[in-house]
């Protein structure tokens, strides 16, 4: 509570500080702690920067709160002139029809020459629509990752595998030495939608969901995901791999404990990592299957996007043009990179950073950009589906049913792929 009040005076404070002749626009977003901290330090610097725009940045408190103020702002005319929205929830605003300005087409308005390639290729598509337009602006982005305890690898005798075949080949041993082989801390992103992206496996109808939210389905019976979580299952069972629920922290600290070998987790954990873990590490991509044909793309971001909400003055969609201009500069890129441990979303940015020497500082920073930047696949690019937090949901219960005895994997994936579709069913009928 302390660090809510203490954010909002630093907002308060921004605004104040601006020029009163500038043109005000605010900005809502759900995030706390250091990194709400750094946004208000983001937008001091835009403030900073000119005069005729002055932002405020409000936090809402988490992803989902930040999304349901904005929706209902919207409907009551009271929105702001940017949200941010989380991956999950960008087919609810995309699809809110008439609720948000592309942000391609706003910068383009605003005079600028926007330029799709300029982003790394796990960034540049999963707010953009079926054509690659930028709808929304990429923001603070993140990959999952394997992060690896060196002390467990060095007492074994192996070393981190590329692929989930190499894994089964270590975990034994790691086993002997006296560690759990494995943990992760989201099988939602990082064990079912990046596997389709990390395998380049279709994960649902009409182009994942970017073509049409109409009669759109899910593909999670897919033989290959059951086989994955048939693996996870048996790997559970003989001790190599463990799981302690949907709590991300929960299956973090044995990790940080020094108890665990290998820690699916996302890129931006590393900063704080530093802090918590008893134990050197470092870092390495995502494993995927070598019997897949195609498998090895690129993983998508996690994370969130800024949405410019319509309905806006002309000069306050300008603003919020000139903001997503220098939020994705060089500079503040880097600035944000290094502030937070998410990672930079152009490619200028990340050369910038390596020039600066930042990875040769801190090596598993640039892990995250460069398996976002592998090479892409048909369906490495993302996924666009309505009411998916609740799917979400729906997949955390199943894979608790999984890993207590409940269900089998393909049972599992039967009722996940029925109710799942029935929700994107009714999002097709409410979508506009």
């Amino acid at each position: 509570m302390l660090k809510k009040i203490s954010m909002a005076a630093v907002a308060v404070s921004i605004s104040a500080t601006s020029s009163m002749a500038a043109t005000n626009i605010t900005w809502w977003h759900g995030m706390g702690g250091r990194n709400g901290e750094v946004i208000n330090e983001v937008s001091q610097k835009f403030n900073e920067a000119q005069k005729e725009c002055a932002l405020t940045p409000v936090s809402k408190g988490s992803y989902e709160e930040a999304l349901a103020s904005g929706i209902a702002a919207f409907r009551s005319g009271e929105q702001p002139n940017i949200l941010q929205v989380f991956d999950a929830g960008a087919a609810t605003i995309i699809n809110a029809k008439g609720a948000v300005i592309p942000a391609e087409d706003l910068i383009n308005k605003a005079g600028y020459k926007f330029d799709r390639d300029a982003f790394i290729n796990g960034v540049r598509y999963f707010y953009a629509a079926a054509d690659g337009k930028f709808v929304g602006m990429p923001f603070n982005s993140s990959a999952p990752i394997m992060y690896v305890n060196d002390e467990a690898l060095k007492k074994a005798g192996v070393e981190a595998p590329k692929t989930w075949e190499e894994f089964e080949q270590v975990a034994p041993k790691l086993k002997e030495a006296g560690y759990i082989p494995l943990v992760q801390s989201q099988l939602t992103w990082q064990f079912t939608e990046n596997f389709f992206s990390r395998n380049n496996i279709q994960f649902a109808t009409n182009n994942n969901g970017y073509d049409s939210v109409a009669d759109t389905k899910l593909k999670v019976t897919d033989p290959n995901l059951v086989m994955m979580f048939d693996k996870l299952k048996d790997w559970k069972d003989k001790g190599l791999f463990a799981y302690y629920g949907a709590g991300w922290n929960d299956n973090q600290k044995p990790f940080e404990e020094g108890k665990v070998a290998f820690w699916i987790g996302s890129s931006g954990s590393f900063g704080g990592l530093q802090k918590t873990a008893t134990m050197p590490f470092s870092a390495t991509f995502l494993p995927y299957w070598g019997s897949i044909k195609g498998a090895g793309t690129n993983s998508f971001i996690g994370g969130a996007a800024l949405f410019a909400m319509s309905g806006k003055s002309e000069a306050e969609n300008k603003c919020v043009a000139d903001f997503f201009q220098f939020l994705t500069s060089p500079e503040i890129q880097v600035f944000y990179h290094k502030a937070t441990g998410y990672v930079a979303i152009t490619k200028a940015a990340y050369e910038k950073a390596k020039a600066e020497g930042f990875y040769k500082e801190k090596p598993i920073a640039e892990v995250g950009i460069q398996q976002l930047s592998l090479p892409g696949g048909e369906w490495s690019k993302g996924y666009r589906l309505g009411f998916y937090p609740q799917i979400r949901a729906i997949m955390e219960r199943e894979y608790n049913r999984i890993f207590s005895g409940e269900v089998t994997p393909k049972d599992a994936f039967d009722i996940i792929e029925k109710e799942g579709n029935d929700l994107l069913a009714r999002f097709a009928k409410t979508a506009g």
